[in-house]
């Protein structure tokens, strides 16, 4: 009978220990090149269990608008996504760190591990449809398409250059282009 709950409790350690979340720790931030901007995004959570406290979260998936920032230049994308965590919100016009999973099919993002120590990082894999020549940007509490072209005369004007860790714009305030105004501030830079 001992014979038999050894092997048995040794793969099911081995089993725990591969669920575990592999992209969980410290991440090479050189890897991560690009920048992207997640202007909406919505999530269903999903929990493994009965419920209370047995219940764990497994993952969560959605879809959202984004601006990805690669070589200096602005392109609005649709993504969803399947995640260990939600998609947390950054304030204004901060992007998450991301990299080319399969080129111009799979963008993989980095973000801060929920509840995990301080530089601890998940990544998350986002599906996209880039809208090339186009630009999503925040415009009356909404997320509207412009011109890639004014969006990049927009961040050189404010001197914001996400790829360069310069996410604020040199205004005193995070106004972003707005659809047909040059430079107009949309309501708010908050996340959805």
């Amino acid at each position: 009978m001992r014979r038999l709950l050894l092997p048995g409790s040794i793969a099911l350690a081995i089993c725990f220990l591969f669920s575990l979340p592999v992209s969980a720790g410290k991440i090479n931030t050189s890897d991560f090149p690009l920048r992207v901007l997640i202007l909406f995004r919505n999530g269903a959570r999903h929990y493994h269990g009965n419920g209370g406290g047995m219940s764990s979260l497994e993952q969560v998936d959605g879809l959202g608008e984004a601006d990805l920032f690669e070589n200096g230049q602005p392109t609005g994308f649709d993504f969803n996504y399947t995640c260990s965590q939600p998609i947390t919100p950054t304030p204004g016009l901060e992007t998450f760190m991301a990299r080319w999973k399969k080129p111009e099919r799979v963008l993989q993002i980095v973000m801060p591990v929920m509840g995990g120590k301080p530089g601890d990082m998940n990544s998350c894999d986002l599906n996209v449809n880039l809208k090339q020549g186009t630009a999503y940007v925040r415009h009356n509490g909404g997320v509207v398409e412009e011109p890639a072209a004014e969006f990049k005369e927009w961040m050189i004007k404010h001197q914001y250059d996400p790829e360069h860790g310069k996410d604020l714009p040199a205004t005193a305030t995070s106004e972003q282009p707005a659809t047909g105004q040059q430079g107009a501030a949309p309501e708010g830079a908050q996340q959805p």
